[in-house]
């Protein structure tokens, strides 16, 4: 029964085409900019390639699926998702709450673009996500981003949710690092979703792009406006390569979850190891509800090492890493992240789980830190 459908099938079922006789199983892209207009001048219709675009519904139909959305919409990257939300709803004279222990350029735009018109920005770690939304009121904003990049503490959206409802203000969840195969947010409370899909979702290192997932009629259509005046868009052809990636996302996702469990275990005993945070370890400390809300813990692994240099040899001496700063693709990667001015210590790194095979990957891991 659909109700009952695994990952694989979901993503598959996702982006399947209309089954009409003779059309491609696989939708093709759609690069246009212009379109032949109709004599009736019917607004329904393509006109121009900033305000749509057939293979945009098709990736938003998609995505609004896996969501479990009433709609979407892509934009050209994460960032210009989360800022024409924020622009959208962000009013001058209203409150924002953002995560402090979060993506760092959501703070920053917060801080430089928001504040000096007259937002009101609030700062708070994830902990302390609950007690902050318990101060915002009617028409005040509360941005939560769980499992929070880069240091993996997890926000209880239903109690979150419930406080939000209470006083009166939107929720916004990024669900990047948890995709909507770890976690819907949507259906525990939230308003808005927005995520970067360049991460697991496109998966392959070589597509920027974003979206925003929703029920509100009257929020997406205000969305949907400011991507047209504005332009932040996405390309018909990066739409078409994320489109063709989420037909194989619950493969991807299921081994980068399982990459990164095996990891974590591996490193939670290592000597070179000072700290490792992963929600899906029994003991940590955000297990608990990471347990209730997610159906996956993701392919993310943060670790403390010794030093900054301590990071660099592990990528050196490792066969599989790759030192880079996004996450979520099929190769395995490291960021160190104080070098983005993150606050957390030197040897901090984000490790991104890949599609390796799971021995190989803990035992290359492992032998390089024990080299170090």
């Amino acid at each position: 029964m659909p109700g009952t459908y695994g990952d694989s099938t979901r993503s598959i079922k996702a982006v399947g085409s209309e089954a009409i006789p003779g059309s491609p199983i696989a939708p093709p892209p759609v690069p246009a900019a212009a379109y032949h207009l109709p004599a009736d001048e019917d607004d329904s219709l393509d006109s121009y390639g900033r305000r749509s675009n057939p293979t945009w519904r098709q990736l938003e139909s998609a995505l609004a699926r896996l969501e479990g959305a009433a709609g979407a919409l892509t934009f050209g990257s994460g960032m210009a998702a989360v800022t024409s939300v924020l622009r959208t709803v962000a009013e001058p004279g209203r409150t924002l709450v953002v995560p402090a222990d979060g993506y760092y350029q959501v703070r920053a735009y917060a801080r430089e673009y928001l504040a000096p018109r007259g937002v009101r920005v609030v700062e708070a770690r994830c902990a302390q996500m609950c007690d902050a939304a318990g101060d915002a009121g009617t028409g005040d904003v509360v941005f939560a981003e769980t499992p929070s990049n880069p240091g993996l503490d997890v926000v209880d959206l239903h109690q979150l949710a419930m406080i939000c409802r209470a006083g009166g203000a939107m929720l916004v969840v990024d669900n990047t690092t948890a995709t909507p195969l770890g976690q819907q947010p949507l259906s525990l409370g939230a308003d808005l979703v927005v995520a970067s899909a360049t991460k697991a979702l496109a998966g392959h290192h070589d597509v920027l792009a974003g979206y925003v997932a929703g029920s509100h009629p009257e929020v997406m259509a205000r969305l949907e406006r400011e991507r047209l005046l504005a332009g932040p868009i996405l390309g018909s052809f990066e739409a078409w390569l994320v489109l063709r990636s989420l037909g194989s996302l619950g493969l991807r996702f299921e081994r980068q979850c399982q990459n990164a469990a095996a990891v974590a275990l591996m490193l939670r005993s290592h000597p070179a190891v000072r700290s490792v945070r992963y929600p899906g370890l029994p003991d940590d400390p955000s297990h608990a509800v990471a347990a209730v809300q997610m159906r996956r813990f993701g392919g993310v692994v943060a670790v403390e090492l010794a030093s900054a240099a301590t990071v660099h040899e592990l990528v050196g001496r490792s066969a599989l890493l790759v030192a880079s700063t996004s996450f979520g693709g099929i190769h395995s990667s490291v960021d160190r992240r104080a070098r983005w001015g993150d606050p957390v210590p030197d040897g901090f790194a984000r490790l991104s789980m890949g599609i390796e095979d799971t021995d190989d990957l803990v035992s290359d891991i492992e032998q390089a830190l024990g080299a170090a």
